[in-house]
């Protein structure tokens, strides 16, 4: 098992964590180029975290099973006949082969080997240990598939390999009390991009958290939400985020300002003149918007690449209508997420040069700041808390609650 502690100068690490704002410094670029760093991360944030794997479809009736990389390696989920998802280490009791490749499908009512045919029930208990001989003492019972936790929520599966990350809604807090009226699980994807950008994950997740780049490199954005509305919600799960608002002539984040699709039944009027951005840690990013909800999920490839799933997602009510077509959202954000990659590849070449060192923290990151101070005091301790409070009216965020 890799040390508690992750591979990094702890002296570098606790700069971020001063009390003193004005004098806190960013993580070091080693946490953002070190293969060794990425190694401890695939244990204590991917393998002991909640990640987020994918949309309950991937599973969507009994019998449906798929497998899906996590962390260090991949996990089998499984919708068993009591429709309830389920998921396993993907390798085999016997000789260790892999169940199913990565994106594979199946729909039957065991789990099968291909090597040497043992079938395993949905609820991981051995079935068939197939022309297996009678050998003494061999008890079926006594290899069953390793679970690991598994969890529904907002139409979205969520993993969680060590099993021992408590349950989903400690993770998530209070989060479902500000995107619940958005209905979540009932809304249909309508169409996803998938990238790869050159730099690390944690730098995708600081980027969405900040509006202070907004201005310099995102005039469509600014166009139709102003940048300095940018306001924190008070979090008691691992996330940070909030709402902006939008310009009184838009009704939607698109290029005009204007919705080709319908408001989501159920929201408020202040909740229809606002877009929300909320980093789910360490995989999600979930923006609701009046009239779709639009998800970046991560996956690391490398310390210097990740492979990002946008995706949209609408009401059926839109979707259904004649004529429907998404793009009027996927074009305008597919100009910014390009934007934003671009700047996040800058940041990534940025530290690897010679001489690198890390900067300050101007108010308007103090989301990054928030996310920093958790991922910090992660790294010095292994485990990673909720993030400390974040006050956009207060130029000194806290790190009153840095540690839950």
């Amino acid at each position: 098992m890799a040390s508690a502690v992750a591979p990094l100068d702890p002296q570098a690490v606790a700069a971020v964590l001063t009390e003193d704002y004005g004098a806190a410094r960013t993580l070091p670029a080693a946490a953002y180029t070190s293969d060794a760093v990425l190694d401890w991360e695939r244990e204590h944030v991917f393998d002991a975290g909640w990640v987020c794997v994918g949309r309950s479809d991937l599973i969507a009736e009994p019998k449906a099973q798929t497998a899906v990389s996590v962390g260090r390696g991949s996990v089998v989920l499984a919708r068993g006949e009591d429709g309830v998802a389920r998921g396993f280490a993907n390798f085999c009791r016997h000789r260790g082969h892999t169940l199913l490749g990565v994106g594979e499908c199946a729909k039957r009512s065991t789990i099968a080997c291909p090597y040497h045919s043992w079938a395993f029930n949905l609820d991981g208990t051995l079935r068939t240990a197939t022309r297996f001989s009678d050998i003494p003492g061999f008890d079926k019972a006594d290899f069953p598939l390793q679970g690991v936790g598994v969890e529904e929520w907002g139409g979205w599966i969520w993993v969680n390999v060590s099993g021992e990350a408590g349950p989903l809604s400690d993770w998530l807090g209070n989060l479902s009390s500000y995107v619940g009226d958005w209905q979540l699980e009932h809304l249909r994807l309508a169409r996803s991009h998938e990238y790869v950008v050159e730099s690390n994950w944690k730098l995708i997740l600081e980027n969405y958290l900040e509006c202070y780049h907004c201005p310099s490199i995102h005039p469509e954005l600014c166009r139709v939400s102003p940048p300095e509305s940018a306001e924190a919600l008070p979090h008691t799960g691992r996330w940070l985020g909030g709402p902006m608002e939008l310009r009184d002539f838009a009704e939607t984040m698109s290029l005009d300002g204007g919705s080709d699709g319908v408001r989501i039944p159920g929201l408020t009027d202040e909740q229809a003149r606002q877009v929300s951005y909320f980093a789910i840690f360490p995989s999600l990013l979930l923006s609701p918007h009046p009239d779709y909800v639009m998800t970046h999920r991560m996956t690391p490839v490398s310390p210097t690449a990740t492979a990002v799933e946008c995706a949209w997602y609408f009401p059926p009510e839109a979707i259904e209508s004649e004529g429907f077509d998404p793009s009027y959202a996927t074009d305008f954000w597919d100009l910014t997420n390009r934007q934003d990659f671009s700047a996040c590849e800058g940041v990534q070449r940025g530290m690897a040069s010679p001489g690198f060192l890390p900067g300050p923290f101007d108010y308007r990151e103090s989301g990054v700041y928030a996310l920093q101070a958790m991922i910090a005091s992660g790294y010095l301790t292994g485990t990673f808390e909720r993030p400390p409070a974040v006050d956009l009216d207060s130029r000194q965020p806290t790190l009153a609650d840095a540690h839950g």
